[in-house]
């Protein structure tokens, strides 16, 4: 439909600036029509996207064009969305209220003038249909970075980027506001350095401190972990809770068995190369926030605000080049940070149930667990593959300045603390 400006919109409109022949104005308003135009730019060669006439249809065009040919099908559930009414989702919202942590119910609430759902299938579990009445053990892990960026337009104030992981950096401004009570000693390296004693340390770390990126499930049940918020670090009780859990799946005398579920899913991980399949998409940043936010800029067509800040110095050494690129070359280097961006912030559901002897019928792959001479069947899913929006771009790079900026002052007040 054509789209008509009409005296009500007039309002949504704010002076920009103007030349000698025309008069510039920018969009203050909320219509998706405008507020997506740049985001559709950037998505133009998937034109189920850029048709798409909602940001949650949009989302699952991302999933099913974009992320699962990059991932490989075989471990993205695309899902299917299904049409809701207002009613469904008033009624959802006030059935789950109970259940949900105080803190995310006052960040967000249902948006309930969506018309539709996506449907996925429960990774938690296994398919109906294999070894029924065997328990099923899953453990979900949000790995999130796991390299050190190594862009030539990282400023020297932030070389600390490339020395140091983002999550290790990202646990100081966790703890400086209060959102953990302590460090966690994982580390992404180690998760996807490919060498298995460092995986099984990561594995480790996590049920150490899981915080919100490590739960385990038995047959659909949270069995360790916390939906939708921070666990603390992993005491004597629940660690004796978690082992007699395990009973039911994993052989071995009281106090054994956690460890043998700790080589299971380290010896999983290190065969499987699911790691591998994810970190190509996070490598896909490879200019790191700070050299994607000048491309930002070349897209929106105004004045960089970051060289801005950065100074007429820095700007003419460093950053010059990537305001002298096509707009093709900006919308390339935008697309491939959201898509890494999305892979760093993305959720493994890994699914096990013990192999039958004798069964060479199986379709799932399967993992030896040496401790325990126990064999299982597993599947591999990725989950939490949103679209990230294009206009949060500026909101990435300042939350990246708090990161480096919050790390840094740390690392210099224990130095100080040191010295006296």
């Amino acid at each position: 439909m054509e789209v008509v400006l009409d005296q009500e919109h007039a309002a949504q409109w704010t002076y920009r600036g103007e030349g000698a022949m025309n008069l510039v104005l920018a969009y203050s308003g909320s219509s998706p029509a405008y507020v997506r135009l740049h985001e559709r730019l950037v998505w133009k060669e998937t034109e189920d996207i850029v048709s798409s006439p909602t940001r949650e249809l949009a989302g699952h065009m991302f999933l099913e064009h974009v992320i699962s040919p990059l991932l490989g099908s075989k471990y993205v559930d695309v899902g299917k969305r299904v049409k809701v009414s207002r009613e469904f989702l008033e009624l959802v919202e006030k059935n789950v209220l109970s259940q949900r942590p105080a803190w995310r119910v006052d960040a967000s609430k249902v948006d309930t003038h969506c018309d539709s759902v996506l449907i996925l299938s429960d990774h938690s579990i296994f398919p109906t249909g294999i070894q029924e009445g065997e328990p099923c053990l899953c453990v979900e892990i949000k790995p999130k970075c796991g390299f050190l960026p190594i862009s030539e337009f990282i400023g020297e104030e932030n070389r600390i980027k490339q020395s140091v992981s983002r999550y290790k950096m990202h646990q100081a401004l966790k703890l400086h506001g209060k959102e953990i009570s302590s460090f966690s000693e994982y580390d992404p390296l180690d998760l996807f350095s490919g060498v298995m004693n460092r995986i099984q340390k990561s594995i480790k770390d996590l049920f150490s401190s899981p915080q919100n990126n490590f739960r385990v499930f038995l047959d659909g049940s949270l069995i360790f972990g916390t939906l939708g918020g921070i666990a603390d670090s992993t005491n004597s009780v629940i660690q004796e809770a978690f082992e007699d859990a395990l009973k039911d799946v994993i052989v071995g005398d009281q106090g054994r068995r956690t460890d043998s579920f700790i080589q299971l899913i380290a010896e999983t991980i290190y065969t499987s190369g699911v790691m591998e399949r994810l970190i190509k998409l996070q490598k896909l940043d490879n200019l790191d926030i700070e050299g994607a936010i000048h491309a930002y800029y070349n897209i929106i067509s105004e004045p960089c605000k970051v060289c801005r800040e950065l100074g007429e110095e820095k700007v003419r050494d460093k950053y010059t080049t990537l305001h002298s690129i096509s707009l093709d070359e900006s919308l390339k280097i935008v697309k491939n940070f959201l898509i890494g961006t999305t892979a760093k912030d993305c959720s493994l559901m890994m699914s096990f149930k013990l192999k039958k002897e004798g069964d060479t019928e199986s379709i799932y792959d399967s993992v030896y667990l040496k401790s325990t001479s126990q064999t299982f069947d597993y599947k591999a899913c990725f989950i939490d593959l949103d679209l990230k929006p294009f206009e949060n771009m500026q909101e990435y790079y300042e939350k990246d300045k708090k990161i480096v900026s919050c790390y840094t002052q740390m690392v210099k007040s224990e130095q100080e603390v040191e010295k006296n």
